[in-house]
């Protein structure tokens, strides 16, 4: 860690976890979160005003715990960023609303970032600058992606995406069906662990050779393990929790790990790199590690707390966005809730950047 390397706070408030994160360069220095997931919980799902609020409440003591941690002082930092998009409006809104006030008031740059590719960035503070190119598998409540990126931060292309419920959602749902609680992630790998991957064969959404090669689509799954589960509980027999759980997951990491390495193979990119929520599951590592070692590509996972929505990795990108040289946001930056992951950032217009720089 260079003394000259850029200090960036950035701040996460894209679902139910306010995030504040300290970098300098590629060296995290403080990862402070603040959950409001237990007053979702009993609704079986993130309730939007609930999570706003939320943001709202821990802003400020967050920021300043990941002042504390980092052992820094605000007036110390090179630039503030912050989740611009995509994610709940009412979420993102609180935290642009205090990005732009603490850079405002600290006369730093602002940085609008785009969650997606902050969940790619924050790879660099695990295994160091991202080679190029990079092929991404983001996979999260909300996401299912394969991206493909040369610079992250001008640069991301998306070969797929799922074009229903995302991986992490199949999830939720199943959980909740298996009375397992929420969020399902965590849950479902756990009772995963004890139960019989090939117990049940569940289907594999567009794996077909005429399916489009990388998108996704878990809502069939979804309902197959919903009509399975349905006609045992119909025939008085009990539901082998573990198995289901077990063949479900198997199902989930098995196609989202052979699409990511033909897209590796068909673009010619041997370097695979996964975030996202999901990325936590273990079975998922496990899987994604068997196949690229077969294959000849090399795997890149942050370690579980970086995977989940964090600060850690909006610092990350505006670190990297101050290192090229990138040109900061305007102070009239909005809340983007459907920020197409192409715009890896939010930059000022000329004109704004001429009054910015006088």
């Amino acid at each position: 860690m260079a003394a000259d390397e850029p200090l960036v706070l950035g701040i996460e408030t894209s679902c139910d976890e306010t995030g504040v994160g300290i970098v300098r360069g590629t060296t995290l220095l403080a990862d402070a979160v603040a959950s409001s997931v237990e007053e979702h919980g009993r609704f079986g799902g993130v309730v939007p005003e609930i999570a706003s609020r939320a943001h709202l409440e821990a802003m400020v003591p967050t920021v300043q715990r990941a002042l504390d941690e980092a052992g820094v002082r605000a007036s110390d930092l090179d630039g503030i960023a912050v989740t611009a998009g995509p994610g709940l409006a009412g979420a993102l809104l609180v935290g642009v609303s205090a990005a732009k006030a603490y850079a405002y008031a600290l006369d730093k740059p602002l940085y609008g970032v785009n969650h997606l590719a902050s969940h790619i960035c924050v790879d660099q503070l695990e295994h160091g600058r991202l080679p190029s190119p990079t092929m991404a598998l983001l996979v999260s409540g909300g996401h299912s992606s394969l991206l493909f990126t040369e610079d992250i931060t001008s640069e991301v292309r998306s070969l797929g995406a799922t074009i229903d419920d995302a991986a992490g959602e199949a999830f939720d749902k199943v959980a909740r069906l298996l009375n397992l609680g929420f969020p399902g992630g965590p849950v479902i790998d756990r009772y995963a662990r004890e139960g019989d991957p090939k117990a049940i064969a569940f289907p594999r959404g567009l794996s077909g050779a005429k399916d489009p090669a990388y998108d996704f689509s878990f809502s069939g799954l979804k309902t197959a393990v919903s009509r399975w589960v349905e006609a045992k509980r119909r025939a008085g027999e009990e539901v082998p929790i573990r198995d289901v759980a077990a063949s479900f997951q198997e199902a989930v990491t098995d196609v989202l790990t052979k699409k990511a390495i033909r897209a590796c193979k068909d673009e010619g990119v041997d370097h695979l790199m996964i975030g996202g929520g999901v990325a936590a599951n273990s079975r998922l590592r496990a899987m994604a590690q068997e196949r690229c070692d077969r294959a000849g590509i090399t795997l890149r996972v942050p370690r579980p707390k970086l995977c989940t929505d964090n600060g850690a990795m909006v610092a990350a990108l505006g670190a990297e966005m101050v290192w090229r040289d990138r040109s900061p946001s305007a102070f009239d930056l909005s809340a983007d809730s459907s920020l197409p992951v192409t715009d890896t950032h939010v930059p000022a217009s000329h004109d704004e950047l001429h009054r910015l720089s006088e």
